[in-house]
């Protein structure tokens, strides 16, 4: 079937649009000057630059895009490092581990919110009431989380971590990726704006990527079974931690393809435009060993992050 044989055309174009965003967004500024609406406007566009060039940084640090790992590296690094002024050895590190255990406590780093912040699944939140520990109040969370987890992941933890991340492990190609990243949208953004106005646009950005990127990543894990890992098999292991949404033209885009997350999980080198293509086997398959296979509408799995 060729599922695994990414189409190069497909990709090319994902690029170019990510591209086309950026320099309408300077234009944005150029044209219309730097009042709220084109300020606003900017920033709108620049955070779909940044979601999006996060979509495709994860198909080229799958590996899912060239046949030679090279090529996907070096891709990788651009798109994440250039692009988006993030370090390709940290999402490796971090993003590997997920994949391997999702949803398993101390092992899934996308969960290490438990229990500092939020008390996560069941069965750990159980624990936490036997053991007497609590340290949020945990009975309003679905309220707080709408002020420390989608607006505030990116431009107060990751944006100084990932700095920490590459100095204190010494990745210095990584470091000088990022580096012309800001180099880049200083040079762009600083002549237009002066440096407060920059700095101020910069921020902004981050804070709707960051509300962008949240409500994505936790929308196919957050609201599934989340335990100690309890070493089950590969196929059941990421069907009971993922969950899908409907496919739809906006839905693709807007997630970069991992609304299919339990295809993704299943297959984490496919190119992504060919998941909607093995779903239906996922889906015999699931039935035939009686696996639930969940796929909700958009809002719906927005909502059960915080039900």
């Amino acid at each position: 079937m060729g599922l695994m044989k990414a189409n190069h055309v497909f990709f090319l174009l994902y690029l170019l649009h990510i591209l086309l965003l950026d320099v309408a967004a300077w234009l944005t500024l150029l044209v219309f000057g730097t009042s709220f609406m084109p300020f606003l406007l900017c920033a709108v566009l620049l955070s779909a630059v940044q979601a999006q060039a996060g979509w495709l940084q994860h198909d080229f640090g799958h590996l899912s895009v060239f046949s030679t790992s090279t090529w996907n590296h070096l891709l990788h690094h651009f798109v994440i490092g250039h692009l988006k002024g993030a370090p390709a050895s940290w999402w490796n590190h971090m993003h590997f581990q997920h994949h391997a255990k999702p949803n398993c406590f101390r092992k899934d780093p996308d969960i290490n919110m438990h229990p500092f912040f939020f008390a996560l699944g069941k069965i750990l939140s159980v624990e936490l009431g036997k053991q007497k520990k609590k340290y949020m109040p945990y009975n309003h969370q679905h309220k707080y989380f709408f002020l420390i987890g989608p607006p505030a992941l990116l431009p107060l933890y990751f944006q100084w971590y990932i700095f920490y991340f590459v100095i204190q492990r010494k990745k210095w190609v990584d470091l000088a990726w990022m580096i012309t990243f800001y180099v880049r949208i200083s040079l762009t953004y600083v002549p237009l704006l002066g440096v407060k106005g920059f700095l101020g646009l910069f921020f902004v950005v981050r804070f709707l990527e960051s509300n962008w990127f949240v409500w994505v990543t936790q929308m196919n894990h957050i609201p599934m079974h989340i335990d100690h890992d309890r070493n089950r098999d590969w196929v059941s292991t990421q069907l009971q931690a993922t969950c899908n949404v409907h496919k739809s033209a906006f839905n693709d885009w807007f997630s970069g393809h991992l609304n299919f997350q339990i295809e993704h999980h299943l297959f984490p080198t496919m190119p992504r435009h060919n998941y909607h293509k093995v779903a239906p086997l996922v889906q015999s398959l699931c039935a035939k060993h009686g696996i639930e296979y969940q796929s909700k509408p958009l809002l719906s799995a927005f909502a059960d992050i915080v039900q």
